[in-house]
C-alpha cells in the first residue's frame, strides 16, 4: 500500500507540485483523480477530509490518516515531516525560514489566483469578456515582473538552493502558453501577449532549471501519461 492517497485532478496545476514534493522525497502515493464535469470532488468521501471540496486533498495513512489540503499547506508538511535532510526545505531557525513561506504566501494568492483566472477567462468562460483577459493576462505579466526582479541576481528563490518555494511555482508557470494562446473566444481588441524568454529572461531561465530535474521531469511525463487514458 501506498504511504499517501492523493485527490487529484490530471490537468489542474496544484495537485502536480505535491507530486513533485513526493518525487524529490521518494515517497510513495496512489492518486484518485476526480472528474471534475460530474463534479466527483464534491462527493461525501472527499468532503470528509476537505470540506472546500477541491483539489490536492493528501492523506498521510503513516501518521493516522493526517488529511490535508491546499497545495501549498500540503508541501509545507511534506517538507516539515519527510524532509528530515532539508533536501527541498529550510530548518524552522534558518534564517530565510520566513522569506521560504513568504514565497509559497506569494505563490497562492498572487501566481495561483491570477494564472487561474486567467485561464478560466481565456479558455473556459461561456461569455467573451475581454476586459477580463486583458487584465488577467496583464496581471500575470506583473507578477512575472515580480518573480524577474527577485531573480536577478540568484538562481533560486531562497537561501541559494531549491526549495519547495520554488516547485510551488512550476507548473503554474507551465501553463503560460495556454493562457496566452488562442482561446475559447475570438475578440476584436489587442490581447496582451507574451514572450516568456525574451521578456523575462531570468525567470524563464529558472523555470526551465527547475523543470530539467530528475522529478520534475518524471512528474511532467506522470501528467502527460495520465491525461492521455
Amino acid at each position: 500500500m501506498a504511504q499517501f492517497t492523493l485527490f487529484s485532478h490530471k490537468g489542474g496545476p496544484n495537485p502536480w507540485k505535491v507530486v513533485i514534493a513526493l518525487k524529490e522525497l521518494n515517497l510513495s502515493y496512489e492518486p484518485v483523480f476526480f472528474d471534475f464535469e460530474k463534479n466527483e470532488q464534491k462527493n461525501e468521501q472527499h468532503l470528509f477530509y476537505n470540506p472546500n471540496g477541491r483539489v490536492p486533498t493528501l492523506i498521510d495513512h503513516q501518521n493516522n490518516d493526517y488529511a490535508i489540503w491546499e497545495s501549498d499547506a500540503i508541501l509545507a508538511y511534506l517538507a516539515d515531516r519527510y524532509d528530515k535532510e532539508r533536501k527541498i526545505s529550510l530548518p524552522h531557525d534558518h534564517p530565510e525560514y520566513h522569506h521560504l513561506l513568504q514565497y509559497l504566501f506569494f505563490q497562492s494568492s498572487g501566481q495561483g489566483v491570477i494564472w487561474g483566472q486567467a485561464g478560466w477567462f481565456n479558455l473556459f468562460h461561456p461569455e467573451p469578456v475581454a476586459s477580463a483577459v486583458i487584465r488577467y493576462r496583464n496581471e500575470t505579466k506583473r507578477v512575472l515582473g515580480v518573480l524577474e526582479r527577485i531573480l536577478q541576481n540568484k538562481d533560486y528563490l531562497v537561501a541559494d538552493k531549491y526549495t519547495i518555494a520554488d516547485v510551488a511555482f512550476i507548473n503554474w508557470n507551465s501553463m503560460l502558453p495556454s493562457l496566452f494562446g488562442k482561446g475559447r473566444h475570438e475578440f476584436k481588441e489587442d490581447l496582451p501577449q507574451l514572450d516568456f524568454e525574451k521578456e523575462f529572461p531570468k525567470t524563464y531561465a529558472w523555470h526551465k532549471r527547475l523543470t530539467e530535474r530528475p522529478a520534475v521531469a518524471a512528474t511532467i511525463a506522470e501528467r502527460q501519461q495520465a491525461l492521455q487514458q
